[in-house]
C-alpha cells in the first residue's frame, strides 16, 4: 500500500488504520511517502509507524504527487501496488477484492469508486456534485456502473511489474498523473478495469477556494495530457472551457450589444438552478450547490484554456 501524504493531519491516522484493519491473509507493508507539511502529518506519521512495523516512512522531498508515489513504488517489496490517498478510506475487504478482480481479469490495474463523503453542509454538497453526471461527467469512477474496461480508474491496484514497466508515474504532472500513467498502461497493451466494489471514501475539500484550486489545476493539467497524448480529449473533458467560453461572450454581448445575447448565459444558469435541485437532498445542500457547480464547471474550464504550453517540461521517467 502506498500513499503520497503532504498536509493529511486531519485524515491520515483514520485513512491509515482503514487499510491496517483490512481481512487479508497476505503480508502487507503501508508505505508513506511524506512531502514537507505545514501541519502535524510526519508526527502523526511517525507515531502511527511507532505503533505498527508495517508502516514505512520515505521522505519527498519535493512534496509532489507524483515523485512521492515513485519513491514508494521504489521502497515496495511486493508485487502488487495498492494506492491510497491520505484523505481517504477503504473498506475492510478492498485488497481481498482487488486482488481478486487482478487474477480473474488479468488487469495491470484495477479501480472502484470514488465515494465522496462529507462531514459539514458545505462538504457534503460537494460530494452530492461530485457524485452526479450534472457535476462532473459520466466517468464510471465517479457515478458507478458496470463493471468493465476503462480509460482510467480512481486511485488502483496495480501489477508492480507494470509499472515498472513504464517508468512509473510522470513526475512532470502535478495533477492528471493517474490518467496519464492508465494511458501508458493501456498503450502497452494492460487492461485498466472498473469493479464497483472497490468503493473508496474520498473527503472533498472544505472550503470554495481549496475547491476553486483543485479544479483550476484538474483542468489544465487535463489540458496538457490532451497535447501530450493525441486524441484522449473527448466531450466530457471539453463541456466546461466551452462553457466558459460560450457564456462569457453571451454576457459580453448582451452587455454591449443587445440583451438578446444573455440568452445562452441564462440557459447555463437555469442549467445550474436545475441540476441543484435535483442533485440536492435537502435544502441547505440546493442553497449550497449553485455556487459549488459554479465553481467547479467554471474552475476547470477555466484552467483547461489557459493552461500554457510550458507546463511539464521534459524530464526522464524513473526507470
Amino acid at each position: 500500500m502506498i500513499l503520497p501524504v503532504l498536509n493529511e493531519a486531519q485524515h491520515l491516522e483514520e485513512s491509515v488504520n482503514s487499510i491496517l484493519a483490512q481481512s487479508f491473509d497476505g503480508a502487507l507493508e503501508v508505505i508513506l511517502a511524506v512531502g514537507p507539511s505545514h501541519d502535524a502529518t510526519m508526527q502523526i506519521a511517525t507515531q502511527i509507524q511507532a505503533k505498527d512495523s508495517r508502516v514505512v516512512i520515505v521522505e519527498n522531498p519535493s512534496g509532489r504527487t507524483a515523485a512521492g508515489l515513485n519513491l514508494a513504488i521504489a521502497t515496495s517489496r511486493y508485487s502488487i501496488i495498492v494506492r491510497v490517498d491520505g484523505h481517504s478510506q477503504i473498506p475492510s475487504n478492498y485488497c481481498e477484492t482487488a486482488f481478486t478482480v487482478l487474477a480473474e481479469t488479468g488487469a495491470v490495474n484495477v479501480g472502484g469508486v470514488m465515494a465522496a463523503e462529507g462531514t459539514t453542509l458545505f462538504e457534503r454538497s460537494v460530494a452530492r456534485a461530485m457524485r452526479s453526471p450534472l457535476g462532473v461527467g459520466a466517468s464510471r469512477f465517479h457515478t458507478g456502473g458496470a463493471p468493465g474496461e476503462v480509460d482510467t480508474v480512481y486511485l488502483g491496484c496495480f501489477r508492480k511489474e507494470a509499472l515498472l514497466k513504464i517508468g512509473g508515474f510522470d513526475e512532470r504532472f502535478t495533477r492528471a498523473q493517474d490518467w496519464e500513467l492508465n494511458f501508458r498502461l493501456r498503450e502497452k497493451g494492460g487492461l485498466v478495469y472498473f469493479d464497483p466494489r472497490l468503493t473508496v471514501t474520498y473527503r472533498p475539500r472544505s472550503t470554495i477556494k481549496a475547491l476553486s484550486k483543485q479544479y483550476f489545476e484538474y483542468g489544465r493539467w487535463r489540458r496538457v495530457v490532451s497535447r501530450r497524448h493525441q486524441g484522449t480529449i473527448n466531450y466530457r473533458y471539453l463541456a466546461p472551457p466551452f462553457t466558459v467560453l460560450v457564456t462569457s461572450v453571451s454576457i459580453l454581448l448582451g452587455a454591449t450589444i443587445s440583451p438578446i445575447f444573455f440568452i445562452p448565459a441564462l440557459v447555463y444558469a437555469v442549467f445550474i438552478l436545475g441540476a441543484s435541485v435535483i442533485i440536492g437532498k435537502s435544502m441547505g445542500e440546493i442553497l449550497c450547490l449553485p455556487t459549488i457547480l459554479l465553481t467547479m464547471h467554471i474552475s476547470w474550464g477555466f484552467g483547461f484554456l489557459t493552461s500554457p504550453n510550458s507546463l511539464a517540461p521534459a524530464v526522464t521517467l524513473h526507470p
